[in-house]
This record gives C-alpha cells, structure tokens and sequence, in this order.
C-alpha cells in the first residue's frame, strides 16, 4: 500500500507596521489665523536645560564668503528701501542694530548653506522677556518686515520667556535643545546648515526646509524641518519661492540695540 504524505506548513500572516510623517505642511495662510491671538502660540515648558558653554570662536575657512569683515557693510543692503545700503552703525570692527533704519539683508541670494554669525547683547542690557537684546537672524528672508525663518536672537541668561520664544529656537516653532546663553556683553556665536525648502510647480511643498545649529558650540537645533515661515500671531505656512537673502532684524523692542561681527558663509 502506497502512503502519501502530506506535509502541512502553517502559514504566517505577518503585519508590518510603517511610521509615517503626518507632519502637514500648509502652503496657504490657515484661515484660523485671522482670528488668532499671539498668546495662542506660545508655551513655557518644558524649559531647556542649561548649559555652560566653551568659546567658539575662529577664523573664516578659505572657501567662504565674507559677509562682515569688520571694515564695511557693502555685502548688506536696507530691507525697506533695497537701493540704499544698509543704515547700521560700524565702529571699531563690529556693527550695530540701528533701529530707527530697519532691517538689513545681504546682497546676495543663498539656497543651502553654512552660515557663522556672532553677536553681542549690550552689557548695560535693560528690560524683560522679549523686550530685552531683541534682534533675529532670519535664514531666508522673503520680503519686507519680518518675512521669513527666523532663528531667534534674544538675551535669556537670566530673563524668562515663552520657551517657543527664547535664544536659540526657531521662532514659535521649535524650542532650542539647550541655553548655552552668555552674560551680556560677551560674544556670541551661532553655527547654522540652512537647507531651504523646494516647492513643486503648483506652490506646494515639495520638500520642508531643514536646519541644525550650534550656540556657543552647543547643539540647539538638530536637522528640525521647519513648518512654515515665521509668525508672531498664528500657525507657519509656507509661501513658495527660490534663493532668498539672509536678513537681521532690527526689533522694536525699547532695549539698548545688539551687536554682530565676523559673519561669513559657504553655499553648500
């Protein structure tokens, strides 16, 4: 008698589970905004630790573009009036926020890049929480005011604010990973790889900006994608465009006005 075997293999479902980005990105104004109030955006925990940091300070590689060399602003121009040359105070190898002049942008138009600015809170500082060493370095400017990706410039050793709002975030949108802040009237520096945003033909977002950068040496902001541009009173969204500028913010803020010197980049 013949015997047939039969083998019987179990069959395994097997499920994977993908995660996914549901990170949307607007590229249109969310109408909520209109009706928004600035409070509505800002949150005051958890608070960074604090850190100590080293100097963090050198010479501009070989490769870089000089953008202040401590002798003139002529890589900078006015962002009221783009015919007329920046209006900030130079003197003694740094220059200063004249804030009765506005803002001012460079000349020149970057994508990606890496960007070295340092900077200085006045020693005699006055005021408080956002009202106190105000200014920004805006990483894509796209426009008058204050248009644009902001990475917040603001003197927080000892002054409290909404965290979304201190040294070192991006402004209402990420919180900086630690306070390496300095007392006032010592220099400061920021290390920043900008990748700007990519939009498709339509306007939409193709891909998110993205940045990482260093206070002090200290890592802030590890490769965080951006949401949108910069808002005091609601949600980011995106507004498409190319090349921008790098602009610094003269904020109108009643303190005394902040310092910058040895800023140099290299177009990635």
């Amino acid at each position: 008698m013949n015997k047939k075997l039969f083998f019987i293999i179990p069959c395994m479902s097997v499920i994977i589970s993908y995660a996914q980005d549901t990170t949307k990105y607007l590229s249109s104004e969310p109408p909520e905004n209109k009706k928004m109030k600035h409070e509505e955006t800002e949150y005051y925990s958890p608070v960074p630790p604090v850190v100590t940091p080293g100097d963090h300070f050198g010479n501009a590689p070989s490769d870089a573009i000089i953008l202040f060399d401590g002798a003139n602003l002529d890589q900078w121009r006015s962002v009221n009036d783009t015919t007329k040359p920046a209006g900030w105070t130079v003197a003694d190898g740094i220059f200063t926020v004249n804030k009765k002049t506005g803002n001012i942008e460079t000349k020149q138009r970057f994508t990606d890049y890496q960007l070295h600015i340092e900077w200085r809170i006045p020693e005699n500082i006055t005021g408080k929480d956002q009202a106190r060493g105000n200014s920004g370095v805006f990483l894509a400017s796209s426009g008058t005011g204050d248009a644009g990706y902001e990475l917040q410039v603001l003197d927080c050793y000892n002054n409290q604010t909404y965290v979304d709002g201190q040294t070192g975030s991006i402004y209402k949108q990420s919180v900086p990973l630690a306070n390496a802040c300095k007392k006032p009237g010592e220099w400061q520096a920021y290390d920043i790889v900008w990748t700007a945003p990519r939009f498709n033909n339509d306007g939409t977002v193709k891909s998110p900006a993205r940045v990482t950068a260093f206070h002090n040496g200290v890592l802030i902001q590890n490769n965080f994608k951006l949401k949108g541009q910069t808002l005091y009173i609601g949600h980011p969204y995106y507004k498409s465009h190319g090349a921008s500028p790098i602009k610094l913010q003269a904020h109108g803020d009643p303190s005394e006005p902040i310092s910058y010197r040895n800023i140099w980049i290299r177009p990635l």
